[in-house]
């Protein structure tokens, strides 16, 4: 399995439009094989699944995502594990070991905006619940 996570600091970034870098896993037999971190080069919403998919990611960990970016990792056949939040390397043994705390819910729609504000249902614009913006 290749996982995917947006990646800040050692931490699941907060949004996956906006990520400007992912950390990249290779696993086996529910062991971190290698991990490397890459830039998505200015990239955003839509167009990170196709980056995604031509780096061989099939699972990607986030904290929000819009609909549409949802849509796009679908039709790359990339499994999607949202509002996930805290250290990426954490996120990704839980969901190897199948007790990652994830939203199948997930979902942003305040795309455009400005966000400051990371905590969870505290930013300026409304977003609560599973939506780390």
């Amino acid at each position: 399995m290749k996982i995917a996570v947006t990646y800040e600091n050692g931490n699941v970034f907060p949004h996956f439009g906006h990520t400007s870098q992912f950390k990249l896993y290779e696993t086996a037999d529910g062991k971190i094989m290698s991990s490397r971190v890459v830039g998505t080069d200015g990239q955003g919403h839509g167009a990170l699944a196709g980056l995604l998919r031509s780096l061989g990611v099939d699972t990607l960990i986030c904290g929000g995502i819009g609909a549409g970016a949802q849509n796009a990792l679908a039709e790359a056949g990339i499994r999607l594990y949202g509002g996930v939040s805290g250290p990426a390397d954490a996120a990704v043994q839980a969901l190897l070991d199948g007790s990652l705390a994830y939203d199948p819910q997930v979902h942003c729609d305040h795309h455009g905006h400005d966000h400051h504000d990371h905590a969870c249902g505290a930013d300026k614009h409304g977003c609560a619940g599973s939506c780390h913006e």
